[in-house]
């Protein structure tokens, strides 16, 4: 499955890292831009992510660069996984080495802009201009990619015949790449799972047990899928690996960062200092705001949603959240 050609990562994180690394079997090079001027010089000398993915070797044809016109030179496949809050700024530095007719833009970035409440891929439009837009999307921690065990993921695209084109692109012998026409569900399922994923954090926090978190996952996903659906997402979607196998795997995986901000703020410490000691962004934190925003808009209800909005503010300790959930009036399911 070699592919004569080359790729552009945009984001040296650990999911970007990984990405890279799963991929390296498929292109003859790898431009992976990280912004940090140190962090790249050391990936290209000492061929490792200390930061974000220590460990694993870099093979030679990843070229980690902190120019993006290096990263992206060449290539007509380019994958942006960088935090959501920072999506605009780099699209907009990307903007002028980019020829938008011939170059293929993925997100795989989990997030929600904050301001305008945009998914990935219409922050993207709105700056590039771009018809060939995907978003990427699915049950995975970045250790395991990069180890190379078997990952399923959703590559998203209105356009079958685009979104075709990216799975043959992104596909590996532990890659194994699913087309979806419907982006907003993937992008929302692969946004809102962080959100249940702080909650299930909690019940961990809080000692409860699996029959607590089995409940918890199964009315967070109706809760994902309604907002989802108002959206202009199809049902299925959220059934599917960006929604439900996304969910599972964040709300039970012991990488999970958003999981370990719950488990946190079970034991009464504060956002801000939670954050403050994490090294790599947890998503679910800055996506509750913006959920919830969008619940409201919608007319849609959210009560795990609000639940965990209400303790991040403060507002509310995990014990009593815990009850009011419990105390909400009776409904058929």
């Amino acid at each position: 499955m070699k592919s004569p050609n080359r790729l552009s990562i945009v984001g040296g994180g650990s999911w970007g890292t990984a990405l890279a690394l799963a991929l390296s079997c498929r292109y003859d090079s790898i431009g992976l831009w990280v912004h940090a001027a140190d962090l790249a010089q050391y990936m290209k000398c000492r061929r490792e992510n200390p930061v974000y993915l220590p460990g694993f070797s870099l093979p030679p044809n990843i070229e980690p660069t902190p120019e993006l016109a290096e990263a992206l030179e060449g290539s007509e496949l380019v994958l942006t996984v960088v935090p959501s809050h920072h999506c605009r700024a780099v699209a907009e530095a990307m903007k002028p080495w980019l020829d938008v007719s011939r170059i293929t833009v993925v997100s795989a970035t989990k997030g929600l802009e904050i301001n305008t409440l945009k998914r990935m891929s219409e922050v993207l439009q709105e700056v590039l201009q771009s018809t060939r837009l995907g978003s990427l999307s699915g049950p995975s921690f970045a250790r395991d990619v990069a180890r190379g065990e078997p990952v399923a993921l959703a590559a998203a695209a209105v356009d079958p015949s685009l979104a075709q084109h990216i799975q043959l692109a992104l596909s590996t012998q532990t890659l194994r790449i699913y087309t979806n026409s419907d982006p907003v569900g993937v992008e929302l399922g692969g946004a809102l799972k962080n959100v249940i994923a702080i909650a299930a954090g909690l019940c961990q926090g809080l000692g409860l047990g699996a029959s607590a978190l089995a409940a918890l996952v199964t009315r967070g996903l109706a809760e994902m899928t309604r907002l989802a659906v108002a959206l202009g997402a199809q049902p299925s979607t959220l059934s599917g690996l960006a929604g439900l196998g996304d969910l599972v795997l964040t709300c039970t995986g012991d990488l999970s960062r958003n999981r370990q901000v719950g488990i946190e703020l079970a034991r009464g410490r504060s956002v801000a200092e939670i954050v403050a000691g994490m090294r790599m962004v947890a998503e679910g934190v800055q996506t509750t705001r913006a959920a919830l925003q969008l619940a409201r808009q919608c007319g849609v209800e959210m009560p795990i949603t609000e639940q965990v909005g209400a303790i991040i503010q403060g507002e509310r300790s995990p014990q009593e959240a815990l009850r009011q959930l419990m105390d909400r009036s009776l409904k058929e399911e």
